[in-house]
């Protein structure tokens, strides 16, 4: 057992969108790496929510008839049971109008202000009214004067607001990004900041005054706190860093700092430059990585509500409704933009990878082994042992070969690599698959004096399978969990670290034929 906190934290969403397929996306990454954790034994903590302030969410909520706390109200709990019917596992839910986080926000910006890195002064520049975000003349004229997300045109603004010092840290983040390669990944979102760094660091507005929705400024209520530096704070409000007499602070300071902030690319400059320097600002230990995955697109383009190709909740449920969650997740997981480039979610493609991974490698080789194991022993597990060379039948030592993969899951797991981890696990079972037609048990069973060879070939099969289904079972939890109780393993602390190790499984357990995923034909729904 491990005493090693771990922490991972999905972005916060703004309540001013409804879910869809970014949201889930994200989150479901941050669950399959939290199940596998939690399955190892780590003290960790899982923490996505809400961020709920700001002049879009005024906005929308005067354009309603409906106060902003409302909308808020209703939005953030549109989200949270997003987490609940997919079966999410964070441990908290946060969201910034919480009175807890609101506190401890003017805490750390109190702090700010006392050590002179917050200070009052006037900007004069553009700004990105959708991403709430200044730009200086120099990078605005660079963006063509238009919004690098949303396309729109850059508004011209002066504004008297509290400013955070970021030029002062431009030195300490250059060192940081030098000494550790690993704080920003992938690479090719390391290099892109790198090269926003080499601009030059300009101190950054930390306030607002042409909203109300929002946290005031301590001491100046005639200023608000911008939305982004009140959500960035949600990873540290959230352990209660800003309450040190506060019961959260004592359950909960282990965990920082994070092991995985996991947030979209276009928020990247927030979580990997502002971020960093406030925490150096408070004197706060720093992240150990930001990992910021690419977008989804839609049948080959850009993902649009007026070309009908938007993956929203409704979408979603329809593919979960036809296919399964595990199908769901699975699709995310292993086609989806973890790495530089987008990817594409498209229908055929999704019943392909369906058919082709879930039904015919998992299902049909789980389905073969305990077809076998009925049909030739009654349903009672055999014996591994056959003689001396119980681990030579068809050339195949495999505790050694099960032993790899589990180094190999382990450690893609724990470097957030989530596509090499499922490999592995893949990778056994259709190396059970190719064993099977190897040494074509369906022919041993035809003589009666090679049942004990039979019976270790078919031992080696389900427990490969056991230990391959245990790896996937944080990527896989519903069908995984069935396949589990169809080979006798009925508790649920045991299917954890202490059986990715060989020999689990023992002789005489009773086995039932298991069909996992069923062969679905496309329709018209998807």
């Amino acid at each position: 057992m491990s005493n090693d906190a771990r922490y991972i934290t999905t972005p916060i969403y703004y309540v001013n969108d409804r879910p869809h397929i970014g949201h889930v996306y994200t989150t479901t990454l941050c669950d399959v790496y939290a199940r596998a954790m939690r399955m190892q034994d780590f003290d960790l903590f899982f923490l996505t929510g809400t961020d709920e302030h700001g002049v879009k969410v005024e906005q929308s909520a005067l354009a309603k008839g409906v106060t902003p706390q409302e909308l808020a109200d209703e939005n953030s709990a549109e989200f949270r049971s997003i987490m609940e019917s997919f079966h999410l596992t964070n441990d908290d839910f946060i969201r910034t109008t919480a009175p807890s986080h609101m506190s401890q926000v003017q805490h750390f910006v109190t702090k700010l202000l006392e050590s002179g890195d917050v200070y009052l002064g006037t900007f004069e520049g553009w700004y990105d009214e959708g991403q709430e975000e200044y730009h200086t003349e120099t990078n605005a004229r660079d963006l063509d004067y238009t919004s690098p997300i949303s396309g729109k045109p850059l508004v011209r603004a002066t504004e008297q607001n509290y400013y955070f010092k970021l030029s002062k840290y431009q030195t300490a983040i250059e060192a940081l990004y030098q000494s550790n390669p690993a704080f920003v990944r992938p690479e090719s979102r390391r290099n892109e900041m790198l090269g926003r760094l080499r601009e030059g660091l300009q101190d950054v507005p930390i306030s607002r005054t042409n909203f109300s929705w929002g946290i005031p400024m301590p001491n100046d209520e005639e200023h608000v706190i911008y939305v982004w530096i009140d959500a960035l704070f949600n990873y540290i409000t959230g352990l209660g860093l800003g309450d040190v007499d506060g019961e959260w602070y004592k359950e909960r300071k282990k965990y920082w700092p994070a092991t995985y902030h996991v947030v979209g690319k276009e928020i990247l400059w927030f979580h990997s430059i502002i971020w960093p320097a406030v925490l150096m600002a408070l004197d706060l230990p720093l992240p150990k990585c930001i990992y910021a995955h690419s977008f989804w697109i839609s049948e080959g383009r850009k993902m649009s509500k007026s070309l009908g190709n938007f993956i929203d909740l409704e979408k979603i449920e329809s593919y979960v409704n036809e296919y399964g969650s595990d199908a769901w997740r699975y699709y995310l997981v292993t086609q989806g933009p973890l790495g530089a480039t987008d990817a594409d979610f498209a229908a055929e493609k999704f019943h392909d990878i369906y058919n082709a991974h879930l039904v015919n490698t998992i299902g049909n080789c789980a389905s073969r082994v305990t077809a076998m194991i009925q049909k030739y022993f009654d349903g009672a597990l055999p014996s591994e042992y056959n003689g001396d060379d119980r681990y030579t039948l068809g050339g195949v030592d495999w505790p050694s070969r099960c032993a790899d993969a589990v180094e190999r899951w382990q450690h893609s797991m724990d470097a957030f690599e989530l596509d090499k981890a499922i490999h592995a696990a893949m990778d056994l079972i259709r190396d059970v698959d190719l064993f099977i037609n190897d040494t074509a048990p369906f022919k041993l069973a035809k003589d009666e004096t090679k049942q004990g060879e039979l019976g270790a070939i078919l031992y080696q099969c389900l427990e490969t399978l056991r230990i391959a289904s245990t790896m996937l079972k944080p990527l896989l939890p519903e069908k995984m969990e069935a396949f589990h109780q169809a080979i006798g393993i009925t508790n649920k602390s045991d299917a954890g670290c202490n059986t990715l190790d060989w020999g689990y499984l023992k002789s005489g357990t009773a086995i039932q034929k298991v069909a996992l995923y069923p062969r679905i034909e496309m329709s018209a729904a998807t």
